[in-house]
């Protein structure tokens, strides 16, 4: 007899919108970061995994209740449609307004029948806060909801709601005539800063740069000093920076010292020096994590101490936990998850920062763990906290050679080591490898064979390394085109196409897009995805490296590898072109060091 959960969750199982298999993850999981086991938060845990469609799910729900289903086409929604909604809703106090959208839920329209009753669009039916909130809107003595898809509310909340302009025309409206410090000055009066801060909202333009950051999906918040008392804002999103904000009229310091002193581990009042801290907020109902680093810098203005500071986002919700989403190609994905798999060995990542590297190690911890191994980890800085696993926090006190041989010592099964850095680290995780544990590391090197020649330059003997790894994957990411907007390139630049290894059959059969730019995009790209080389160690290579004298024979490696059917960096790229995916020079960028 089928296990019974709750009235919900036994109605999605037998009417097959879930799998029972899926729910009992959920619920693993969920046990083992010590959560509460109610309706929400197992929907929240099932609908983050890939096998469940959100809206399906949703869709039964409000079909078991006996809520109406709407589907809204918001491109043709009239201009007083819209009008109607942002009424209501900028008549709403700014907690309530607030809520509501973080709940995605927007009052839409008058009942046709019964001017007293208010349709309230909503992407959760039964979430039971909302019956308080729409009782705040004034003028309809009754409510009902209707159940639409999230992606519609999301885009209807976008098209409605004007939070960042008319956030920074008010922001830029406060800062009209605050008085500018004298420039002359080679010492900052703190004092007559504190005043510069408090008259100026620098704190709305902080906390708004953290919460428009995190909405637009950025990775990193740049806050950089210019000359003439500007500051410039950018966002780094899908790997380009771009401009957001430029702050005149105040001293950067100010500006600088607002974040500082928001920042947990930074001294506002040192300017000489290099920091880390962090912060942490709720926006939208989630707990973002914020790393931030400051340095100082030379200014023009030599009189000056500029700093800059750059806020990097941790948004746990991006964090890939299923190893299906990583988008990896059939080969390598095979290889990964034959690696993976071992019970112990080396699986190696490399790449330059912001490769990606960090997002898949995590997806592969997340596919190994379970409640009877010991997963430990040793990383600076912690970036994304894993359930089930221990995370070691390096400090003054505990170097990362000392975490390493701490680890040793605590008993593990599985051990994360976030990069080997010299000798020592390279050989403690080398051992960890050869001596039953399954373990995980990085590495900054340009392709996979080369790893193996630095381990070798380090001083690793080349019998240890080639008992000890599993697979080396080497990896970038390159722009999503955007699927709404891109459009074949009549005129493809196949020079392009040669230098990445395009057979002239290939560019017959290769439909090239190029990026248009539309309002769902940035210039006509949307997201990342990843190419990667994944190199599974095999008998053969293993030979090939324990031969080896004065230098490890990297091309000997990757032909032996490619016969096994690896894609080099820039085939994988090439499949990609082929896909639909990408462009020939996003990838001729990403790989340019290979």
């Amino acid at each position: 007899m089928a296990k019974s959960y709750n009235r919900i969750i036994d109605y999605l199982i037998q009417k097959r919108v879930i799998h029972e298999g899926i729910v009992q993850q959920s619920v693993s999981v969920l046990q083992e970061n010590g959560r509460s086991l109610n309706t929400q938060t197992l929907l929240d845990e099932l609908i983050g995994k890939k096998q469940v469609d959100r809206h399906q799910v949703f869709s039964a729900i409000a079909g078991l209740y006996a809520f109406k289903q709407m589907d809204i086409d918001t491109e043709q929604l009239a201009e007083n449609d819209l009008e109607f909604i942002q009424k209501i809703l900028y008549d709403l106090p700014d907690e309530t307004r607030n809520a509501l959208i973080e709940k995605k839920a927007l009052p839409y329209k008058q009942h046709p029948t019964n001017r007293n009753i208010l349709i309230v669009a909503v992407a959760n039916p039964i979430d039971r806060e909302l019956f308080k909130l729409v009782r705040g809107i004034k003028g309809y003595s009754q409510f009902e909801f209707v159940y639409v898809r999230l992606e519609t509310i999301e885009d209807l909340i976008d098209k409605v709601t004007y939070y960042e302009n008319e956030f920074l025309k008010n922001l830029q409206d406060s800062l009209e005539g605050v008085e500018v410090m004298d420039e002359d000055e080679v010492s900052l009066d703190e004092d007559a800063l504190d005043a510069e801060i408090h008259r100026s909202m620098l704190t709305n333009l902080i906390e708004g740069a953290l919460v428009e950051a995190v909405r637009k999906g950025a990775s990193d918040i740049h806050f950089i000093p210019r000359e003439n008392n500007h500051t410039e804002i950018l966002f780094r999103i899908d790997g380009k920076l771009q401009h957001w904000y430029t702050q005149d009229k105040v001293k950067p310091e100010a500006v600088a010292s607002v974040i500082k002193d928001r920042a947990i581990n930074i001294d506002r009042f040192d300017r000489s020096i290099a920091q880390d801290g962090f912060m942490q907020r709720k926006i939208d109902g989630f707990f973002i994590r914020f790393r931030v680093s400051v340095i100082p810098i030379v200014s023009p203005e030599f009189q000056r101490r500029m700093e800059s500071i750059v806020v990097r986002v941790l948004d746990d919700r991006k964090v890939i936990v299923d190893l299906n989403q990583l988008g990896l190609q059939t080969q390598a994905a095979d290889d990964f998850r034959k690696a993976i798999a071992q019970p112990q060995g080396m699986i190696i990542l490399t790449g330059p920062t912001g490769s990606g590297k960090s997002t898949t190690l995590v997806a592969a911890l997340q596919a190994v763990k379970d409640t009877s191994k010991n997963i430990l980890t040793v990383e600076e800085p912690v970036e994304y906290l894993i359930g089930g696993a221990r995370q070691l926090r390096l400090n003054p006190k505990m170097s990362f050679e000392q975490a390493l041989r701490s680890i040793l010592r605590h008993d593990p099964d599985i051990v994360m080591v976030g990069e080997m850095r010299d000798l020592q680290t390279a050989n403690i995780g080398i051992s960890l490898a050869n001596t039953g544990h399954l373990t995980f590391s990085t590495l900054h090197t340009n392709d996979a064979p080369s790893a193996i020649s630095r381990l070798y330059m380090l001083g690793v003997e080349t019998f240890l390394i080639a008992n000890a790894i599993n697979l080396i994957m080497a990896q970038r990411l390159v722009r999503r085109l955007c699927d709404k907007c891109k459009e074949p390139d009549k005129d493809p630049d196949l020079d392009h196409a040669f230098r990445l290894g395009f057979t002239e059959e290939e560019m017959k059969k290769t439909t090239f897009y190029k990026p248009v730019g539309c309002s769902e995009c940035y210039g006509g790209y949307k997201g990342r995805v990843a190419i990667m080389e994944a190199l599974f160690i095999t008998r053969e290579i293993r030979r090939i490296i324990l031969q080896s004298k004065d230098s490890v024979e990297e091309e000997m490696i990757r032909e032996a590898a490619e016969r096994d059917g690896m894609l080099s960096l820039r085939r994988s790229g090439v499949e990609r072109i082929k896909s639909g995916i990408t462009t020939c020079q996003e990838v001729i960028t990403a790989t340019m060091d290979t």
